[in-house]
């Protein structure tokens, strides 16, 4: 396959604000949706789990079929993986009796041994390389496992720091605006960066979705779980529709935008 095929074959987005943007709504949806089905309905994390995670199955083998990048597939399975890994983190947690900080070591160490698979077996983890059905493996695994961690470090801050959503959320915020003032203002490895808001991303929208979600008791503003997911699912593709999408160039070719 030449330089020019793998260009035409990449199905991952490029890096852009509106990327993020969409990415932080993505994850914000993930903890609205994954409650719906857990808690509103009554299905209980496991459940919750074992459907999401089929979803997420069913996609991810779509999106490595695609012939080439497809917004709306991508987008679908990125909600997919959040959602499954804010049920599978809950699981965790709470079902399971590890609880948030062991839970968030546990994914932390997961994701952090996926990318080192990824880089051992391919020699990048950068997501302008995922051209491959090998690439694409390593990275929705590694994107479901940092959206599980994503969910775990949430609830970690929000409820075993005493930060509550606010406060989570201010820090996170805090934390991604350090991480894009470093690659505006450094030479750090962009696709450490990359890696860093990705994963900073998910805890940030989990706390957010808390926060809109939870009762007032317990610091959230009490909005319907079904409702905020539907207010958000619109937000989402309303953006889809208005802001640019097109695929990620290969690094030979062009540089990664902010």
């Amino acid at each position: 396959m030449t330089e020019t095929q793998r260009d035409v074959l990449s199905k991952v987005p490029a890096i852009t604000l509106g990327f993020w943007l969409i990415k932080i709504l993505a994850t914000t949806l993930g903890e609205t949706g994954g409650d719906t089905v857990s808690m509103s309905m009554n299905l209980g994390y496991l459940v919750g789990t074992g459907i999401f995670l089929s979803v997420l199955a069913g996609l991810v083998w779509w999106q490595i079929a695609a012939d080439r990048f497809r917004p709306w597939l991508y987008w679908a399975t990125i909600v997919a993986s959040t959602t499954a890994g804010t049920t599978l983190a809950d699981y965790a947690t709470r079902s399971m009796g590890i609880g948030y900080t062991g839970g968030s070591a546990l994914l932390l160490a997961a994701v952090a041994g996926s990318l080192l698979a990824w880089r051992l077996t391919l020699g990048s983890v950068s997501a302008d390389t995922v051209s491959t059905p090998k690439a694409e493996v390593f990275y929705w695994l590694t994107i479901t496992l940092s959206q599980t961690l994503g969910t775990a470090l949430g609830d970690w801050t929000a409820d075993t720091g005493g930060l509550g959503y606010v406060g989570a959320a201010a820090v996170f915020g805090a934390a991604l605006a350090v991480v894009a003032g470093l690659y505006f203002a450094t030479r750090v490895n962009r696709v450490i960066l990359f890696w860093a808001a990705f994963i900073l991303t998910r805890p940030l929208g989990a706390v957010v979705g808390d926060f809109l979600d939870k009762p007032l008791d317990h610091g959230g503003l009490a909005f319907s779980r079904p409702i905020a997911s539907l207010v958000l699912t619109a937000a989402i593709i309303a953006l889809i529709l208005i802001l640019p999408q097109r695929a990620g160039a290969h690094p030979k070719h062009e540089k990664v935008e902010a």
